[in-house]
């Protein structure tokens, strides 16, 4: 995922408190300003937190509410790193729920009965509602308010893993955005080279798959036999919040290098029978854990086969972003049980080693691939270890693989796996050059999804299964 770009706070904050702002609340730039030159004096937790208590319990009307929470957002934009973690902290643990009273309200709903009993459920309700919840639906109603909360789940969430109290502050976040981000309250969209330049920068700047290089490379990727969607929320209409690139192609393609630089003769559109999803990237690190990209991809096979009844392929151009980070591991221990015994004579045989799994992780270790002998050598080997990887190795009955996981959940078959599919740096160091195509049959999508999420079972091609056998 691409790492968003950081902007000096008091831009953020005139951005994020122009339009009905300026009309309504006549000094509250000034207010803030105020606020901002004391700003080494607010990185103080005692102040911050009588700052958050003020918004969420000081009395007044609706326009003094938000003037405070105006106050306080500019604030946080501003503060260092250490003063940011200081206000998560401060809301994590000072502005949860009372665990005393909710002891109370348990023991009332316990005892209660009848009507009682229907008032002792909402009591109890509103004790496991934590007050800090009332400061960040108040964020929410900003302008720009989305992105601030978007943004501040994103600084969390790094922390939040091994924090118990900073997770559940990361819930409520979620909580409040997930509403919004549902997907019947999302647009599809096509970006176009004719798009606006401030959007395609962004394309570039989030593109988190293959980068993007140039605006000529950018181009390539927008022309007639490409197509690029997103998804966009009408309260963050110049974001576009997940993005996929697509190939209108007459096969399955099976080199990403190959597709990107365009060595098959472009085709006409209309003559396209394979559409091929080669890129997907999440471009807002705090909507994590929020389902967008499934979604997309569903919506975008939907205008597709709309806008193109001869295709009739869907397909992804995948790497396998975990394997080496499963194999490694296991070559460097020397466990080789892992591989098959006419692999383990294979590799003997050519090098005279004691133990196969380590000498394969010596000539991995060199320019393997551009040696065609010990290319051929490995192809197989490296083949079906990538093939039980997908198909095998499983996190709480699914996959081990984030890709496949997702694409699995969609309801795509495992279809092909790719040799010296990337060999970029990055496909290098992901996955040795492996990469995947997962189909999306549009009469097996449900049944393959029910069947993933149900059993556990991973709908595969015949010849991926062919390859666990060596």
């Amino acid at each position: 995922m691409a790492e968003m770009q950081e902007e000096s706070g008091l831009n953020i904050f005139n951005r994020l408190t122009r339009g009905e702002f300026s009309k309504a609340w006549h000094g509250i730039i000034d207010m803030a300003k105020m606020a901002l030159s004391k700003n080494q004096r607010l990185e103080n937790p005692d102040i911050l937190k009588e700052m958050i208590h003020d918004c969420i319990y000081a009395k007044g009307g609706d326009v003094s509410a938000r003037a405070r929470t105006v106050e306080l957002g500019a604030i946080y934009l501003n503060l260092s790193k250490q003063g940011r973690e200081t206000f998560h902290d401060t809301l994590a643990n000072d502005f949860d729920i009372d665990r005393e009273v909710l002891a109370e309200r348990i023991k009332s709903l316990q005892m209660a009965d009848g009507e009682k009993r229907i008032i002792a459920e909402i009591e109890l309700k509103k004790a496991l509602t934590p007050p800090r919840l009332i400061l960040l639906k108040q964020f929410s109603s900003l302008p720009n308010g989305f992105k601030f909360l978007i943004d501040m789940r994103a600084d969390i969430l790094p922390k939040a893993r091994q924090d118990k109290k900073l997770w559940k502050l990361c819930l409520d976040i979620k909580e409040i955005l997930g509403a919004w981000f549902d997907i019947g309250l999302l647009d599809l969209k096509e970006i176009t080279w004719n798009s606006p330049a401030a959007l395609l920068e962004k394309l570039i700047e989030y593109e988190a798959v293959h980068e993007i290089r140039s605006w000529e490379d950018l181009r390539s990727r927008l022309d007639s036999d490409r197509r690029c969607f997103a998804f966009f929320h009408s309260k963050m209409s110049s974001e576009p919040l997940v993005f996929v690139e697509v190939a209108l192609v007459n096969k399955m393609s099976t080199n990403i290098q190959d597709l990107l630089n365009k060595e098959d003769e472009k085709i006409d559109p209309a003559k396209a029978n394979t559409a091929i999803f080669y890129s997907i990237s999440n471009t807002q690190p705090g909507l994590a854990g929020i389902s967008l990209g499934n979604f997309l991809i569903k919506t975008v096979v939907k205008k597709l086969s709309d806008d193109f009844s001869q295709i009739k392929q869907f397909a992804t151009l995948s790497p396998v972003p975990g394997f080496r980070k499963w194999l490694d591991p296991k070559l460097k221990a020397g466990e080789e049980d892992i591989l098959l015994p006419k692999e383990i004579d294979a590799i003997k045989a050519q090098s005279n080693c004691f133990n196969s799994a380590r000498q394969l992780e010596q000539i991995l270790a060199e320019d393997w691939y551009n040696n065609k002998k010990t290319a051929d050598l490995i192809k197989p080997v490296l083949s079906r270890l990538c093939t039980r990887y997908l198909l095998q190795e499983k996190k709480k009955d699914r996959a081990l693989d984030l890709v496949a996981n997702f694409h699995l959940s969609n309801g795509a078959r495992l279809e092909q796996i790719n040799w010296l599919a990337d060999l970029s740096e990055k496909g290098l160091q992901r996955s040795y050059g492996i990469m995947v195509n997962y189909y999306y049959k549009l009469s097996k999508i449900e049944d393959n999804h029910e069947e993933y999420v149900t059993q556990s079972k991973i709908a595969a091609s015949r010849s991926v299964h062919a390859l666990l056998k060596g």
